[in-house]
């Protein structure tokens, strides 16, 4: 049985459909993550499986019971806000044992719960502690603590660690994986951040326009995007456009940038004369100087280089002004601006989408390949 499941949700506010009917599951002790831009719909389909917003069609149903109807507190979840709405007239303890509190459970069964949580979040501590004297990450941990408080069946954060700077942001997500696995809570999550939801997840829901866009495991939605629009969104992209100019059994030939014809795997329905996108992810490119002809090879002038120490990244400006991003690990050698090089990439590395531009794919992001 799934832990939580939704069929046909949907919200409408006036003229606007926030959130197009979706329907999917969430099993057992698996850590869900929604991911997707501003106004995708992820904060609206977790207000409506927490009951904060009442779905306009559709069932919610957590742990095999329907709760499309009641009230949050009749839901048996932690929730863990953005602003983690921590009481600041209260300490530490006080925050954590709140809910119990007001469940009327004894005070003994209520210190011994708190003192289990804090040790859990390592802030034994600061038990004592106000809110206006914890860290950002520290004042996190006494959300999470608080959510978990009275072992709720399901827990959903909504951009919990939006307010931390990156290391302290990386250090939380390694933290939240940590007490998720260790106690196997059912986990839906929203953020826009990629990163954090690609280490975090067990799967991903990738949303855009109040739908749904693919979901899959992280591996799955970076290698075989079914999208344009998340083959841009997961990770850095190069999205080639170009025209089928031949099609093979299993390949088809596409002309890019004007004057090079590259080859790449065949999907259905495609025709000569056709206009697709390649999708190749930058580090599946290659760089050669001087350049050298073959197959799925491009020439260009290097316009931007960047150093991140592991690797450089090269933005590479085609004949049509197009760009490519490509990542080069550190081999030693380097490639310097204004210089000409080719670009190479496999065959198999490509992605062709061929099938009209839905909606969602009008508002995808960029490729990304100017620096």
């Amino acid at each position: 049985m799934a832990s939580v499941s939704l069929r046909g949700v949907s919200k409408r506010y006036g003229d606007i459909d926030a959130v197009r009917p979706l329907d999917f599951d969430v099993a057992e002790s698996e850590f869900l993550v929604l991911l997707g831009p501003s106004g995708c719909g992820k904060t609206t389909t977790l207000r409506m499986i927490a009951g904060f917003a009442q779905p306009t069609t559709g069932e919610i149903r957590i742990g095999g019971s329907d709760v499309t109807a009641l009230p949050p507190r009749l839901r048996n979840i932690g929730m863990v806000f953005q602003n983690y709405a921590l009481f600041p007239n209260m300490d530490v303890a006080e925050n954590v044992g709140f809910g119990l509190r007001e469940r009327g459970l004894p005070r003994a069964e209520i210190t011994a719960r708190v003192d289990e949580l804090l040790a859990m979040v390592q802030l034994s501590g600061r038990k004592n502690a106000f809110v206006g004297q914890l860290s950002g990450g520290q004042q996190q941990r006494v959300a999470l603590a608080r959510a978990l408080a009275f072992y709720p069946k399901l827990l959903l954060m909504d951009e919990p660690l939006g307010a931390l700077d990156l290391k302290m942001r990386e250090a939380m997500q390694m933290e939240l994986h940590r007490i998720q696995r260790s106690l196997g809570i059912t986990t839906i999550m929203v953020t826009h951040d990629q990163q954090e939801a690609m280490s975090l997840a067990d799967r991903i829901v990738v949303m855009a326009g109040g739908g749904i866009e693919q979901a899959g495991t992280p591996e799955t939605l970076y290698s075989q995007p079914r999208t344009r629009f998340v083959a841009s969104f997961i990770g850095k992209n190069n999205l080639i456009p170009g025209r089928i100019t031949e099609i093979a059994e299993q390949d088809c030939i596409v002309r890019v940038a004007e004057f090079f014809d590259v080859r790449v795997r065949r999907v259905r329905n495609v025709q000569p004369g056709q206009m697709v996108d390649i999708s190749v992810r930058p580090e599946h490119l290659q760089l050669m100087l001087p350049p050298s002809p073959g197959v799925n090879v491009v020439t260009g002038t290097v316009e931007a280089r960047r150093f991140l120490g592991n690797v450089v990244y090269y933005s590479v400006r085609l004949p049509d002004a197009s760009y490519l991003l490509v990542e080069d690990p550190m081999t030693g050698v380097s490639v310097g601006e204004g210089e000409h090089v080719g670009v190479g990439w496999k065959v198999e590395a490509g992605i062709l989408f061929s099938e009209e531009i839905s909606p969602n794919e009008r508002s995808a992001p960029g490729s990304g390949a100017i620096l």
